[in-house]
């Protein structure tokens, strides 16, 4: 079947882990699209007097809400936490603080309630199994 080749995107999965590098090269990567973005349709809105053709940039924001939450969770699974976790962003000044803590925080090794490492290291069969043939 020619869709078995196609590979697993995660673009709404709250389900399992993502790695600390998966988490920031997305938001690195939106930050910068973001970033010219605005520039381009605002110099295009400044340039034609019209501020309405910068809803663009709005409909790709919206775009990026759902991704960007799911990886949060997925990047809280990581370190052994509940998704649910992302809601101490709502404590004000602190929540985010420990949220970004939350974020730099190393991935628990071996599996968790959320699945396999997804470094491939901690509690790997496959690695046990090296020499033993």
């Amino acid at each position: 079947m020619v869709f078995k080749s196609i590979k697993r995107t995660h673009y709404a999965d709250f389900n399992g882990r993502a790695r600390r590098e998966e988490f920031w090269m997305f938001q690195l990567f939106n930050f910068l699209a973001i970033i010219v973005i605005m520039i381009v349709f605002g110099g295009i809105a400044a340039l034609l007097e019209t501020p309405s053709i910068l809803f663009i940039s709005y409909i790709y924001i919206l775009g990026i809400i759902i991704p960007s939450l799911a990886l949060a969770v997925r990047r809280i699974h990581d370190t052994g936490k509940s998704g649910w976790f992302y809601l101490v962003s709502l404590i004000p000044l602190v929540g985010s603080i420990w949220l970004l803590v939350i974020y730099y925080t190393d991935s628990q090794n071996g599996t968790n309630k959320w699945g396999d490492n997804p470094k491939g290291t901690g509690n790997n069969a496959t690695i046990d199994q090296i020499g033993k043939e």
